[in-house]
């Protein structure tokens, strides 16, 4: 997909596998800057990119020291429909974080 979508809309997101089952929800971005623009880069899914949101100082109140899920390059999720991600790979594709 090319183009643009409101990540606003994507936060939150339950993502699926290509056989419909739910991986997890879309937590996190990472994005680059490109001259004017930014491009996102990854997808974090999960609880780890829950608690990468929600920074340091959360986690330590929370006492959470480790968190589990994946980490979707920009090309491995399909974003054709928004509200319902997909990925376009399999998730042992994916690194796991």
């Amino acid at each position: 997909m090319t183009g643009e979508v409101r990540l606003d809309r994507l936060i939150g997101r339950e993502v699926f596998t290509a056989n419909h089952r739910r991986l997890g929800r879309l937590q996190e971005f990472r994005a680059e800057r490109r001259g004017t623009t930014w491009v996102v880069t990854e997808y974090l899914i999960g609880a780890a990119g829950l608690m990468e949101r929600l920074g340091l100082g959360v986690r330590l109140i929370m006492g959470i020291t480790r968190a589990t899920g994946y980490v979707a390059r920009w090309d491995q999720l399909d974003l054709s429909n928004p509200e319902r991600p997909a990925l376009k790979c399999t998730v042992e594709s994916l690194r796991r974080r």
